[in-house]
């Protein structure tokens, strides 16, 4: 089929990688000087498991000062060269992706857009600056929580040796306990109360009881939120597991599941693991740990929690791993 004829006509002879963070997957697009025209119906093609080439979201690597999007050239100037731009699924516009940051700043470093030496990766999103350095992998220094448990058979958690960890300065976070939310969800039973949490993105925190409870969420379709919230929200549902004392100033621990909205369920979620944090950290109190271990379908990452005084403000920051699996020119 000749590019006149592909529905990829519009993206036809462009170069992908795609990758992973906790198994949140991404196709990243290089369009470096800003020649694409980005429709949301050819990046929900794409990003389809059978008729693409099948992600969670789509990302367009772009010069910050030449994307034309509101906002990138002053952070152009302010020295995150490079934009990330960030699709969902469904081919609809979010603010930023904290799982995404992650592969993100692995491609420009591999790529060689930046140095592999780079103390700090300044990359610019919709939802502002996020700064990226380079942290030890825990998988080379093991901890005592860390090993595989039996609702993760098969997996080696915190991932391979191999994998690159990367820490993003998420910036500023906010919650609001006093706007009741009720979440309906398929398979558990009633009706649950749900914390609103802001990290960049939307999300709707519902604490469970046990992780069989967890288990039996069915996602496959979009829980109902009421009130309804006027951007959408991604919904964190999760189990906070004891605490670890092994960790200088304690280590809190959950486990968690998330829908995304414009996307469904997904196996991880960076900016739904700060807003399950940031929940839980609320709901234990001012003197529970302020860094978590936060345990996905799709791996591990870690949050670091600082609040201030009254714990409805803050910033937060999001480790992981991220890995890069294929790439090639889009036909």
């Amino acid at each position: 089929m000749s590019s006149s004829q592909s529905p990829f006509a519009d993206i036809a002879d462009t170069a992908f990688i795609k990758g992973h963070g906790t198994q949140n997957d991404f196709v990243l697009l290089a369009d470096d000087d800003s020649a694409l025209e980005m429709h949301p119906e050819t990046i929900a093609l794409l990003a389809d498991r059978r008729s693409g080439l099948g992600c969670d979201g789509v990302i367009r690597i772009v010069r910050s000062a030449s994307s034309g999007i509101p906002g990138a050239l002053e952070q152009a100037e302010a020295g995150a060269e490079w934009f990330m731009d960030y699709y969902n699924h469904d081919g609809s516009l979010s603010e930023m992706c904290g799982n995404g940051v992650r592969v993100f700043a692995h491609v420009l470093v591999m790529s060689g857009r930046v140095a592999a030496d780079s103390r700090e990766i300044l990359i610019g999103t919709r939802d502002g600056i996020k700064t990226v350095r380079t942290v030890l992998n825990p998988a080379l220094g093991m901890q005592a929580g860390d090993a595989p448990t039996a609702a993760s058979a098969g997996q080696t958690f915190p991932g391979s040796a191999d994998d690159a960890w990367y820490m993003i300065d998420m910036g500023e976070w906010s919650l609001d306990d006093s706007d009741d939310v009720l979440v309906t969800t398929a398979g558990i039973e009633v009706p649950r109360p749900g914390m609103r949490v802001e990290t960049g993105n939307p999300h709707t925190v519902v604490a469970l009881a046990a992780t069989d409870e967890l288990a039996s969420a069915e996602l496959r379709d979009a829980p109902v939120l009421d009130p309804v919230p006027p951007q959408g929200s991604n919904v964190e549902y999760i189990v906070m597991e004891p605490a670890r004392s092994d960790v200088a100033g304690g280590e809190g621990a959950l486990r968690m599941r998330v829908f995304e909205r414009g996307v469904g369920e997904t196996r991880s979620c960076g900016t739904g693991a700060c807003a399950a944090a940031i929940a839980a950290h609320h709901w234990a109190g001012p003197d529970s740990p302020l860094q978590w271990r936060v345990d996905v379908p799709g791996g591990q990452l870690r949050i670091g929690i600082t609040p201030n005084q009254d714990g409805t403000r803050g910033s937060v920051t999001l480790s992981g791993p991220a890995v890069l699996v294929a790439s090639g020119t889009i036909s």
